[in-house]
């Protein structure tokens, strides 16, 4: 349809291995309403909201376009941008709403984590206050699965899937060894105040088994007891230690003394502090891995429960906009465990923005180190299916866009 909007996507936050399955989603739905017209993309996010430089998407080759499914990182760019309050500062949300009206924007959609939906929000809340005619609607996407009103959050089944086959091979290795050389393994992963990553890696083994998790949620109390025990008891040990583990005053062992650009404290070789210590405690011979952007990247490890919740949600998004829905957000609803089931719903952005949700007590052993027979029937089937790669000449086949920039209207904006 020539006269209707155009649709604006961006992307947010820490990237995942299925978040352009959402963009995919949100591109493939768009281009099938005729309530949309052509469908562009933020480049890095809000930062090319801001700056005016979009991405034509509708001009992208649909094969390209296809490829996205199976393309890990985000194909538009990401950032980490905290927009203050619009009644503080409205200069950044004066601006966002001239780049809306210079390009004919009816519908936002902002593809990220907890600050994201923040910023969807108040995008929202400022262009119905300045009666911009736009609809504002926040997708879902974290490995940290810490989103409220969601199930959980596209892009942490991957991650879940990651770190349980990496455990389960890992564990394998150091029992080959332990006899003469390794004893402790401990495997660093993503969850700065919720340590549902961690919890995932008690997916291979029972809570007698050889593994460790140390959680955000659990002071940092009792645990060279809990390694010495494991030793004594299999001969070795594995530690799945989320970087966000606090002593037993609430400070991370592993902060840096920096924040990024939400403000966060930027968190990071909690797995080598804890070897450390363990070596000077116990005396035993260590190793130590940080699974970093692994986790996050590992398209072909991906879960495809997750891979078609993160298609599904942007597909919902462009359907919520279209019907007119704004400052709503596309959630997870599950309706069985087993056999699993799921759908979609809205849920106001009200009740997502800022808000974290952190492991239930009841999803922690009573010694703090382990999962219970609950969070094994919520994390079990998010990690299932297995989710195709294409492969050429032995590599991983990805998207390459060709990310023509769309020609810009409006005067030049210092961020």
């Amino acid at each position: 349809m020539p006269d209707a909007p155009n649709l604006l996507y961006a992307q947010s936050g820490g990237v995942t291995s299925v978040i352009n399955a959402t963009a995919w989603g949100v591109a493939t739905a768009a281009a099938a309403s005729p309530k949309v017209g052509r469908v562009y993309a933020g480049r890095n996010g809000i930062l090319g909201v801001l700056a005016e430089e979009l991405i034509d998407v509708t001009a992208e080759d649909k094969r390209e376009i296809a490829k996205l499914r199976h393309t890990p990182g985000g194909a538009f760019g990401s950032c980490r941008l905290k927009l203050t309050d619009p009644a503080k500062d409205s200069r950044s949300f004066e601006r966002i709403a001239e780049v809306f009206k210079a390009h004919r924007i009816g519908y936002f959609l902002y593809n990220g984590g907890n600050d994201s939906q923040d910023t969807t929000n108040k995008v929202a809340e400022f262009c119905r206050a300045r009666g911009v005619d736009v609809r504002c609607v926040g997708i879902p996407k974290t490995v940290d699965n810490d989103l409220a009103a969601t199930d959980c959050c596209p892009g942490f089944g991957s991650v879940a899937k990651y770190v349980a086959a990496t455990v389960a091979e890992t564990a394998l290795d150091v029992e080959s060894m332990a006899r003469t050389s390794t004893k402790l393994f401990i495997l660093e992963v993503m969850g700065r105040h919720a340590g549902w990553i961690a919890a995932a890696g008690g997916l291979p083994y029972p809570a007698a088994g050889p593994v460790i998790l140390a959680l955000p949620e659990v002071p940092h109390k009792r645990f060279f007891a809990a390694v010495k025990a494991k030793i004594a008891k299999h001969g070795y040990c594995v530690v799945v230690a989320s970087e966000g583990l606090a002593d037993a005053k609430g400070r991370h062992l592993s902060e840096r003394g920096t924040k990024d650009s939400f403000a966060h404290a930027q968190l990071g070789g909690v797995a080598a502090v804890l070897a450390e210590r363990a070596k000077a405690k116990l005396g035993v011979k260590y190793h130590w891995a940080l699974a970093d952007y692994m986790q996050r990247a590992a398209r072909h490890l991906s879960s495809q429960v997750d891979l078609d919740q993160a298609a599904k949600v942007g597909q919902a998004a462009v359907a919520y906009a279209t019907a007119g829905k704004t400052q709503v957000m596309p959630a997870i609803v599950r309706t069985s465990d087993r056999p699993y089931r799921w759908t979609v719903k809205p849920v106001p952005l009200q009740e997502v923005a800022n808000k974290e949700r952190k492991l239930p007590k009841g999803y922690v052993t009573a010694d703090g180190y382990y999962i219970t027979a609950a969070c094994r029937r919520y994390l079990q089937p998010l990690i299932a299916g297995e989710a195709p790669q294409p492969y050429r000449d032995g590599l991983p086949v990805h998207a390459r866009l060709r990310r023509r920039a769309v020609r810009k209207k409006l005067p030049a904006f210092r961020v």
